[in-house]
């Protein structure tokens, strides 16, 4: 067995075809572990939008809060349901919201993009406890005040702390400013449900949330309210109804950076192949002297394959390296989903790396392999007679 010092040697005596190749596989991982982070960065935003304890009322066949209508006759019927737990006030903790798109300009770029508008009640926030107000205060009822998610406060005109921004036909003052934790209400305006209603003259709700006295009774109420004639709802868990909201455009994400990423590894795949041949043909004495030295046809053809798997290796450590660096970007795209404008950060997970390392270590293994057979072929008196 040829020892691994032989085929470390070998990479750092050849220090530009080795860099370039490392190089060039380094920004292919880039790329592929950008999207994966896009992608779980998406996902986890709008999970970590839902709680476990919460569940979500829409209507039947409406995959978004979007598309629901629910009268308030039936939101009236859901709300005694037994399994809503009750506030130290003394009532539920139920909350009637409408949902509605608006367009606004970024402040920065004045792009054009949708955003959402909450309508909400008092028990709204203690309903998301990982939503605070971090500036400014709550908006007063019956007047035209709001409350700005942190993203959108930021990237909006019109939705900063003591601004003003148009919609519902009403001029609206924003009065503070809501963190909700990196979550999608981050990029969300709320304000008073009944001056929303008003406004965008709704007289039906989009959604109904509560929080369950005990998580465990979820489907029994579930199949309750599905089973009444008189309410075609649907009922989820708030987490489970926010991670669908990802699905189709996280899997599109990942899909369309799978095949860019492929299509890059290619390239990657070429250039490692080129490297070991041309390290197979300047190295042709050295191949026939190890031969006859006794090593077999397969040490060397495991030597040079290494060496292939080492090189990719490096370059998929420099490129994870290169995408840790996007965890502190925050980026924004149109949720496909909602047709909504969210904010979110790249994540980077272990899953992530390990992935990264594999499909580099993988375009190493394919780009070495036929240097590696044509290195472990040569016989060993052709070798030696090389100049």
């Amino acid at each position: 067995m040829i020892p691994v010092s032989y085929t470390v040697r070998n990479i750092i005596n050849h220090k530009i075809t080795s860099a370039l190749t490392i190089l060039g596989v380094s920004l292919v991982v880039f790329v592929f572990a950008a999207v994966l982070m896009m992608s779980t960065g998406l996902r986890e935003t709008l999970v970590a939008t839902g709680s476990d304890d919460n569940a979500i009322v829409i209507r039947q066949a409406s995959l978004t809060e979007v598309q629901s209508i629910i009268p308030r006759d039936q939101a009236d019927i859901v709300k005694t349901s037994p399994e809503i737990a009750v506030a130290t006030d003394g009532l539920p903790l139920f909350t009637k919201e409408i949902y509605v798109l608006i367009t606004l300009l970024n402040r920065h770029d004045g792009d054009k993009a949708n955003v959402v508008v909450r309508g909400v009640s008092d028990k709204s926030l203690e309903l998301r406890p990982n939503a605070t107000l971090v500036e400014g205060r709550m908006w007063r009822e019956g007047t035209s005040e709001i409350i700005a998610g942190k993203s959108i406060a930021e990237r909006f005109a019109g939705c900063g702390l003591g601004e003003t921004v148009r919609f519902g036909a009403r001029d609206w003052t924003v009065v503070g400013i809501l963190d909700a934790g990196g979550s999608g209400f981050d990029s969300e305006l709320w304000g008073d449900i009944d001056q929303m209603m008003d406004a965008f003259r709704r007289p039906v709700y989009s959604s109904l949330t509560f929080r369950l006295a005990d998580p465990s009774s979820f489907v029994a109420l579930r199949d309750r309210i599905e089973d009444d004639p008189r309410l075609p709802l649907e009922v989820k868990r708030e987490k489970e109804y926010y991670a669908d909201q990802s699905r189709s455009t996280a899997g599109f994400v990942s899909i369309l950076g799978t095949v860019v990423s492929i299509v890059f590894a290619c390239a990657a795949i070429v250039g490692a192949m080129i490297t070991m041949f041309a390290a197979v043909a300047n190295r042709t004495r050295e191949i026939g002297t190890l031969r006859a030295l006794g090593f077999s046809r397969l040490s060397i053809l495991n030597a040079f394959l290494l060496e292939a798997m080492l090189i990719a290796l490096a370059g998929g450590i420099l490129g994870i390296a290169a995408a840790a660096t996007l965890s502190f970007v925050r980026i924004s795209m149109t949720n496909w989903d909602t047709f909504s404008e969210l904010a979110f950060n790249f994540q980077l997970t272990p899953g992530i790396v390990l992935r990264a390392i594999l499909f580099a270590v993988v375009m190493g293994f394919i780009g070495g392999v036929l240097p590696a057979v044509r290195a472990s072929m040569k016989r060993i008196v052709d070798s030696l007679r090389a100049v």
